[in-house]
């Protein structure tokens, strides 16, 4: 009854910010690239559609299971924005109640794990995600992940073959809708220690990160499909001219910024340029150590509040494929990047 009460105060709320956006419009910033002048979509969800979503990487992005969504709203809208907001919203909410769920059966804590849930539901940084329609890979991927956390949860409680498998098939559609989930299998190797506690001794470890092996073998081809279509395309020739040390101090700094914009979301913007040889080495310093005394608090922190490891390095590990260290695009940061990421620091604070 608690749970279903949850459910339902997680879909008002989410309603009550997002039902906005179904009068929105398409905007002029990668919509066009991504909906309205897209090839693939043109085709709808066909036998030929769908395999050149597969086949074709498009704009530097090979996220096949996004286009063929997309080509599915195409079908049904054609060009009313109204659709394609309310599938949005509508994956945003579904994966909204599967974490809320996957949490609960994994902690047996519901007040908690509605909380993450309702931050991950309402947080100003996620609305570039749901808001914007060319960042339906975020919705779509975010639902996705959220139910290979729920059968992850189940498999870990009762293993069985056909609940690996799901759970393996599962990822597989998380990696065809955003390659940002190769860290996924990282992710489910963090609930193994808390709150699964699967990790109790050296067989028991050496038995969960073998079980993630095939795991990791389709994040490494879903990580080997997008960088080919990213230099194919071009999107990395930008980062060939950024030295590795400002890459690194970039990244530092931009996981300190998201942490200072998830408690003060004021300023936000759709693009952060990159400051390149002007970033300041001071303020790289006091990120670096910031990021450092966080890492140590939560290592010394691991027996007794082990969700503080957990969900920073939920949030650290998340962040990893997004923090330019493979520098794609011209931007520093992008609030869509803390989408899942952040998910962790609420967990963190909540438990």
């Amino acid at each position: 009854m608690r749970l279903a009460a949850a459910c339902l105060a997680l879909a008002l709320l989410t309603f009550g910010v997002f039902l906005q956006i179904l009068d929105h419009d398409f905007i002029g910033y990668d919509d066009p690239i991504y909906v309205t002048e897209n090839p693939l979509l043109r085709e709808g969800p066909s036998p030929a559609g769908i395999a050149r979503a597969f086949r074709e990487p498009y704009e530097a992005n090979w996220i096949p299971l996004t286009w063929i969504s997309l080509q599915v709203d195409h079908a049904w809208h054609g060009l009313d924005p109204a659709g394609y907001h309310a599938t949005n919203l509508a994956l945003h909410l579904l994966a909204t109640l599967l974490l809320l769920f996957a949490l609960v059966q994994a902690t047996g804590a519901p007040a908690p794990a509605a909380f993450v849930a309702a931050v991950f539901a309402v947080h100003p940084l996620h609305v570039e995600s749901v808001a914007w329609i060319s960042e339906r890979k975020d919705t779509l991927s975010a639902a996705v992940f959220a139910l290979t956390l729920l059968l992850y949860v189940r498999y870990a409680r009762a293993p069985s073959a056909a609940r690996y498998l799901g759970v393996a098939a599962s990822t597989l559609l998380g990696l065809l809708a955003k390659p940002m989930l190769v860290t996924l299998p990282f992710v489910l190797l963090l609930l193994d220690h808390w709150p699964l506690r699967r990790l109790g001794s050296a067989a028991a470890l050496r038995r969960a990160v073998l079980e993630k092996l095939p795991l990791l073998l389709l994040a490494a081809l879903a990580s080997g499909a997008a960088l080919y279509a990213q230099s194919r395309y071009g999107s990395m020739d930008h980062g060939d001219a950024l030295d590795l040390p400002v890459r690194v101090g970039n990244a530092l700094l931009s996981i300190v910024l998201y942490l200072r914009d998830a408690v003060w979301p004021a300023g936000l913007s759709v693009f952060y340029p990159h400051p390149q040889e002007a970033l300041s080495l001071a303020h790289v310093a006091l990120a670096g150590a910031v990021v450092l005394l966080a890492s140590c608090v939560a290592v010394w922190q691991r027996t007794r509040a082990p969700w503080l490891l957990v969900g920073w390095l939920w949030y650290l590990g998340m962040l990893v494929p997004v923090l330019g260290l493979v520098q794609v695009g011209m931007q520093a940061r992008a609030d869509r990047y803390t989408y899942l990421p952040l998910v962790g620091v609420a967990l963190a604070l909540a438990y």
